[in-house]
């Protein structure tokens, strides 16, 4: 009697900490191919890198579920193979004889297991409802019934957010879905970050804290838009996954961070001249000898002069973090919107290889080879603009880091010089002046120490000596 052979469901992976869906841009097998282990099946963009998923399974592809377009989760079935079409295609000098036993001896095919229902997003989870409390809302509410002594509801039924996204255990999940709390949000404590029922609980307080406070850290819904349509043609398009992600973070900081924008100008008339004599070195070398190379420097060197600067805060501890290694974030500009890639140990590199692995991790983030794990760990964040133009502008603390340095364009002015003889003496001289503006956490930095640092970054540009007498 022939044995019924039942494909074997591939479900996509686990991508990544916090990362539980992406958008297809390509599939890269189709029906009746023979795929290996390991081997590219599906080209993914996620909120934070284009990704190549591999198969975990081998044999011969009978069905493909996903197309071009679509978003699928963590867990969502992408094919289904027959595994036996791996035994015949392997060996296909084999007369038909010969590969008859071969397949009698083979084991049956494993049975699939059954597709895991894919979690919700995170942007799903937070999304406000018309019909609905809101999760902070119902931490709110839900954290002062217990704290009096009312048992929490019954678990829900098993769902989509049943399957583990953030590291924590079933128990403490369930826990912050009776309280309302996303356990995305919350920041972990334990070994690489794992999720207590104590920071479940101590998140909460601290909604319900800044809740009675005023401090605005519950986050408002959404205004219902009008409709647009009434007054002329619209197009909808979807939000892509980086362009989703990016909406989402500066969101978050820009409700949560109390932003203080500093401005100053920088005299880089002889920096210029030393950028553009040295610059064949770092074409030689593999780099561009560019403002924002000599940036990741100079700040680098200013973390260790102030330290505050190179910290993260947390609230729910009430601890302030300060880290003990540079990692220098980026911002490029790509066509995909925003990225950031982070280079790491910025501090013990000298400007060369800076301004190497720079032009290195930009082109990958534009080219979409980068991967996840070189956008993260940064410490401080640079955003230049100059290339593109402006005076000044207010760039948004990158969180969990405390500040960020806007550069915009720089532009010849007339600049008073004094005389020997006095003010009286002086004239005005044409300087190439750059705009900088630094923007920081005031939770964590003061008015006075934001515009130390700054003016200390302004004099290593103006003189780059201080690098090495300071830094």
């Amino acid at each position: 009697m022939l044995q019924t052979v039942v494909p074997t469901d591939f479900n996509l992976p686990e991508l990544g900490e916090n990362i539980t869906a992406g958008d297809v841009l390509r599939v890269l097998v189709q029906p009746g191919d023979v795929v290996a282990k390991d081997q590219p099946v599906l080209e993914l963009e996620t909120d934070k890198a284009t990704i190549e998923v591999p198969s975990s399974v081998a044999g011969q592809v009978k069905e493909i579920k996903v197309k071009a377009g679509d978003k699928v989760k963590v867990g969502q079935a992408i094919l289904s193979v027959d595994e036996n079409g791996s035994a015949a295609s392997a060996a296909p000098a084999k007369s038909a004889s010969e590969a008859k036993p071969a397949a009698k001896a083979a084991p049956p095919p494993p049975a699939p297991a059954p597709s895991a229902p894919a979690p919700a997003t995170a942007a799903e989870m937070s999304r406000p409802s018309n019909d609905a409390p809101r999760p902070d809302a119902l931490a709110i509410s839900k954290v002062v019934d217990i704290s009096r002594g009312a048992r929490p509801s019954p678990e829900p039924a098993s769902g989509p957010s049943d399957l583990p996204v953030a590291p924590a255990a079933p128990s403490v999940r369930r826990m912050a879905r009776e309280i309302g709390v996303d356990i995305d949000k919350v920041p972990g404590t334990g070994p690489d970050g794992r999720i207590s029922v104590e920071d479940v609980k101590a998140y909460a307080k601290r909604i319900v804290t800044e809740a009675s406070s005023g401090q605005g850290g519950v986050q408002r819904a959404a205004e219902p838009l009008p409709d647009f349509s009434r007054w002329g043609a619209i197009e909808r398009q979807p939000m892509r996954a980086v362009r989703r992600k990016t909406a989402e973070h500066l969101s978050a900081a820009w409700a949560t961070i109390p932003h203080v924008t500093q401005h100053d100008l920088a005299d880089i008339s002889g920096l210029e001249e030393l950028r553009k004599r040295y610059a064949k070195q770092a074409e030689a070398a593999g780099g561009n000898l560019t403002v924002t190379a000599i940036a990741v420097k100079v700040i680098a060197a200013a973390l260790k002069v102030f330290p505050q600067f190179n910290s993260s805060l947390d609230m729910a501890a009430d601890e302030i973090i300060h880290k003990k290694y540079v990692n220098i974030g980026v911002a490029v500009d790509t066509d995909r919107g925003l990225l950031v890639p982070v280079i790491r140990n910025a501090d013990s590199k000298n400007i060369i290889q800076l301004s190497v692995e720079l032009s290195q991790l930009s082109e990958k983030a534009r080219s979409r080879k980068i991967a996840l794990d070189e956008m993260q760990g940064g410490t401080f964040s640079i955003s230049n603009l100059g290339g593109i133009g402006g005076s000044f502008f207010t760039p948004i603390v990158n969180a969990p880091e405390v500040a960020i340095l806007g550069i915009s364009r720089a532009k010849v002015e007339p600049v008073y010089v004094k005389g020997a003889d006095g003010p009286a003496s002086g004239e005005f001289v044409p300087r190439l002046m750059l705009p900088l503006s630094l923007s920081y956490d005031h939770r964590v930095i003061d008015g006075a120490d934001g515009i130390r640092f700054l003016r200390w970054v302004v004099e290593a540009f103006e003189q780059p000596f201080l690098l090495s007498l300071q830094g």
